[in-house]
This record gives structure tokens, sequence and C-alpha cells, in this order.
């Protein structure tokens, strides 16, 4: 894991920052609904952001308990690839929702909600505060705003769907399973990330439970969209106040929970950076990702079947050692167009992350490069000080988007300078072990 100095937060000694103390909170008829309900705190952001580390230090403050929202963490095994908090960690403060699925499931959005709400109602019957921590866009959407009023599928109807799509998912052809879907009346299959099969199946069921597809549902969020060029979360609550009286839709007032919702980031050029050295950590040593990943194959997964092998790092590490097992082993070449790619996958994924989060107007941006001090005073604050709308405070403030020319001509250039794979002898020891796994690793190859 990182240390910080790069893209996330950065540790030193406390020093009082007056202004977070002094900071205004506005909005005190927005206090006045909220006071009654129980308060939870939600912690996001981009992958190599800081999250986990914040999450870790506000839960010991504040006597709080942490729910993992992180789509990968869930699965045993799946540890390094998913910067899943220490055994330490968790004996220091306790966490929900990690290892609590094998590999070989499939996890979905709608389990996450049902155990994420159920779980939060056990730490606050506790007395504890839930911290609800995570980078997976949709968990959080469903866990905060409410999961959509979509039917669910019977037995009958998941192994009716199961008979249909089995034999497409066996020999990898996706686009007739996309056109299944496209002709049982579900056109937005055809946006669906390839191999997605569980996303497929899905909605193949709900067409089959219900007769319509997935869109024709209600869906929590849309009432809480913010309107068109509302720049902030104070227009938004304004227009969500207007659309209320006459459109019937809600502000975040109307939510079952008081939310207190941040989006940690980094300057652009250091979360990659950071990102970048992070995946080569990830990658060091004999028991980083490719070791998890080889178990992956030796349960008899392939890369991209279910949501584990889908995950960013463990999709490329086993493609990678499938093609070692083509191959006989690996060049040096190879491997850093491994290396390379997961980096950029990884890059591409927080760049996604980033997008998401901004059309989600309840989160207060964090700049993860400020001290973790100062950040953990803010959000401690902000968590005992109930007067309504946070206001973050300018040194705290993070921009959503590039907007500087020279950020923008910066990112452009962007280029990956490794720490530790740099030359042909930094991979000598991962090269020697993947020669040597080859008569041990029992690695099926379509």
């Amino acid at each position: 894991m990182m240390s910080g100095v790069a893209g996330g937060l950065r540790f030193r000694c406390f020093h009082p920052v007056h202004h977070l103390r002094r900071r205004q909170l506005r909005g005190v008829s927005a206090a006045a609904k909220n006071k009654e309900k129980p308060k939870v705190i939600v912690i996001s952001g981009p992958t190599g952001a800081g999250k986990s580390r914040l999450a870790l230090e506000l839960a010991k403050r504040l006597n709080g308990e942490i729910v993992s929202a992180d789509s990968v963490q869930v699965y045993r095994g799946l540890d390094v690839g998913s910067a899943k908090p220490s055994l330490s960690d968790r004996e220091e403060v306790k966490h929900h929702l990690i290892d609590i699925m094998d590999p070989s499931e499939d996890y979905s959005v709608g389990q996450f909600y049902e155990e994420a709400r159920n779980a939060t109602k056990e730490i606050l019957e506790s007395g504890r505060v839930p911290i609800v921590t995570g980078g997976t866009g949709l968990y959080l959407r469903w866990y905060v705003y409410g999961k959509p009023d979509v039917p669910k599928s019977s037995p009958e109807t998941v192994a009716e769907v199961q008979a249909e799509i089995s034999d497409l998912e066996r020999v990898g052809d996706w686009d007739a399973a996309v056109q299944l879907v496209v002709q049982a009346g579900d056109s937005s299959a055809q946006s669906l990330p390839a191999n997605d099969w569980y996303r497929i199946r899905r909605k193949l069921e709900i067409i089959k439970s219900s007769g319509s597809p997935p869109s024709a549902f209600h869906v929590p969020y849309d009432s809480f969209r913010e309107q068109p060029n509302s720049p902030n979360v104070d227009d938004f609550r304004s227009s969500a106040s207007l659309k209320n009286e006459s459109l019937g839709s809600r502000s975040p007032e109307d939510l079952d929970y008081d939310f207190s919702c941040f989006f940690l980031s980094s300057p652009r050029m250091d979360l990659y950076r950071s990102i970048d050295f992070r995946c080569e950590d990830m990658v060091s040593g004999s028991d980083g990702i490719l070791s998890e990943a080889k178990r992956l194959l030796d349960l008899g997964l392939q890369p991209n079947s279910n949501s584990a092998t889908r995950a960013i790092g463990y999709r490329n590490a086993m493609e990678y050692l499938l093609h070692c097992k083509e191959q006989g082993g690996s060049s040096t070449r190879d491997f850093y167009a491994f290396l390379s790619g997961f980096q950029k996958a990884s890059r591409n994924f927080a760049k996604r992350q980033l997008t998401w989060f901004r059309n989600e107007p309840i989160y207060n941006w964090i700049n993860a490069s400020r001290p973790l001090e100062d950040v953990l005073g803010f959000i401690h604050d902000s968590y005992h000080v109930r007067t309504g709308t946070i206001e973050v405070p300018k040194a705290l403030q993070m921009k959503k988007d590039l907007s500087e020319r020279r950020e923008i001509l910066q990112m452009k250039g962007y280029r990956t300078n490794n720490r530790h794979f740099v030359g042909r002898e930094n991979c000598a020891d991962i090269l020697e072990w993947i020669r040597e796994s080859q008569g041990q690793l029992n690695l099926s190859v379509n």
C-alpha cells in the first residue's frame, strides 16, 4: 500500500486548523428536519485516494464501525487486489461486508443494499456510528437513495434464464446473448460491458418475471436527481424543493438517514501516479495479486466470467497467467505489457469513478492531498455540529474536473514512471516464479 504522499492523504503531526473549527454550516430548517434522524457518514473516492485509511481513523475517533461498499472486498482470498483492510485494522475497528462470499459466487447490488442497510441498523442499535466507505458507485447510490422497485425473480425463472444463457456463456458468444435480450425487449443490453454475464442474465430475468425491461421500473435516485445546470448542492436542494411542489420529487432531507457524504480525491496527476505505484506494489512479491489470480484459476474460474474475475487487476492477472501457460513461461516484454495494462485499466476505472460521482450532488469533495488531521478534524466536526448543509473550507476543497489549461495539458502528456519495475532485472523474481509454477498450477486454457 502507498504511504499517501503522491495521491492519498498525507500524514503529519496535528496542528489545529482554526478555520475548520469556525466553519459556517448553513440550512437551519434542514437541520430541524434531520435532528431526529440517525446520522450516517459515507466516504467514497477513486481507487488509491486513501478513503479506507481515513474511514479507519475516523471510526476510532467517533466510536464507529465500517461498512465496506467495495464489490471485490466481499470475496474471501481477494485481499491484495482489493486493497482489503488488514486483519489488525479489522481487529481494531469492526468492519462489515468483508470476506462474506466465495470467489465462485456472484454478488449483486441488491444483496449489498440489503446487507449494508441491516449492518447500519445493527451499528446504530449498538450506539456506534456507521461509516460506509468504498468506491462502487452503484452500491452507494442504492444505499443512500433506496433500492429500485424491480421484481424478484422466482427460482423457476432463474433456472429458465440460466438454461438459455449458460451455453452462450460457455462458448463466449456474448453478441448472441445480447441479441437474445434485445429481442426479448431491452435494447439497453447493447451498452453493457462485454462479458458482463451477471447483468445480462438479470435483465432477462426481469423481462421474463414482469414482461417489462428494467428501465420500466421506478428508480428512487431519479426523484433526487440534480437539476440541469445546478452547479452545487445548495442549488440542488433549492431546485429539489421546487420540484417537490410541482412534480412530486424529493430533496435530500426526505432520506431516511441524515447522510454526511464525502468524496475524497487528489489532483489528477498525483492520483494517477499513486495508482501506478499501487499497481506495482500489488504485483510485487510471491503473495501478490498474481498469486491470488492463480488461486482463482485453480478453482476452475475463467477471467471475466463472474463478479470476482471481472474485477480490475484480477481479470488482467488471470489473462496474463493463461498466456504464460500457453507460452510455457513469460518474457520480460509480456510482463511489462501486463503491468502496463493493469495500470491503465486502474487509471481508467478511477476516471469512471470521478465521472460517476460528479453527478452525485450529495457528496462534498475533499482534497486528499491535504493533511490527514485536517480532513479528520473537518469531518469529525461536521458529524457533531448538526446545523445543516456542510460547507467545505476552501483549504480542503477539491475541484470536480480539470479546469486549468496547464492541468489539461499535463494529463494529455501523462506517462507512467515506475518506481520498482524499470528494467529486466526488476521482474526476474516474478518470471522465475511463473516458470516454476507452470507444473504446479492447474491453469486451464480454452
